[in-house]
């Protein structure tokens, strides 16, 4: 389907658990002669949003499954139907919405996420921050299984893009959090952060550690690097979920009053 020009988008139903077996089956020769076509999902769909990125500098789409995208997205976000289908800049604000999925024994026709509670985007590091680079980035649990592959060699990409710097996002799906911990220090001493200049990191229902809470973990493999981290924005594993353009430039702000981020093709 990538390689058909009939087809403009492809949108996975859900993620998966296995997308790593595919990587080195994919006709990478092909796909590079290929007009880009628009690969939309997250969790294990990351597995091939990054390379087909890094290694082809198609933009992909970090945002929505199938499944997911009868949900309405709240005020301040995007749906992914917005980013593929227009020009940009594409800006998106904290939504202050933390949410859930409906069962469908609960409401088949669900259009409105399940609200649960608020949330806020939460700086770490300087007091405000505003900072431009390319996005790049997805689920750590996939993320860390590419890392020193050619299929996610975010190190080279960054080098690549060395002039713009990186603003790399990651989310935790499920690992507890010492799991998180030893896969986040992997994507460091992997390079993903050689040339990023700030760190996005997704909410997430995965279980702390007893001496550890998933916070915690970011810091302990992250916080040695001085870079600004921004906590529980809207993407990967609890909704709604903020479309990401893998390889887009972006413009993060984060103060007392604005709390946004801004898209290029570019």
């Amino acid at each position: 389907m990538l390689c058909d020009p009939d087809v403009r988008c492809v949108v996975p139903p859900w993620g998966g658990e296995t997308a790593i077996d595919l990587v080195d089956l994919l006709d990478w020769d092909a796909l590079a002669a290929a007009d880009p076509t628009w690969l939309v999902g997250y969790s294990d769909l990351s597995t091939l949003l990054v390379p087909l990125t890094t290694r082809l500098g198609w933009a992909t789409v970090h945002g929505d499954n199938l499944a997911d995208t009868p949900y309405e997205p709240p005020a301040g976000l995007l749906s992914w139907l917005d980013v593929v289908g227009g020009k940009g800049p594409h800006r998106q604000q904290d939504s202050g919405v933390v949410a859930d999925f409906w069962r469908f024994e609960e409401d088949p026709r669900a259009t409105r996420w399940k609200v649960t509670g608020g949330g806020r985007w939460d700086l770490c590091g300087p007091e405000t921050l505003e900072v431009t680079g390319r996005l790049i980035g997805g689920c750590v649990e996939t993320m860390c299984n590419l890392a020193g592959t050619p299929y996610g060699d975010v190190a080279a990409f960054g080098r690549e893009h060395a002039d713009d710097g990186l603003i790399v996002y990651l989310e935790a799906a499920e690992d507890e959090a010492a799991t998180i911990c030893r896969n986040l220090h992997g994507l460091r001493l992997a390079g993903w952060f050689d040339d990023a200049k700030a760190v996005i990191i997704g909410r997430t229902k995965a279980a702390a550690h007893p001496q550890l809470s998933q916070r915690e973990a970011v810091l302990d493999a992250l916080g040695r690097l001085d870079l600004p981290i921004v906590f529980d924005l809207e993407i990967g594993h609890v909704p709604p979920h903020m479309p990401l353009l893998n390889g887009a430039l972006a413009t993060l702000t984060v103060d007392d009053d604005v709390r946004e981020i801004v898209q290029h093709l570019a």
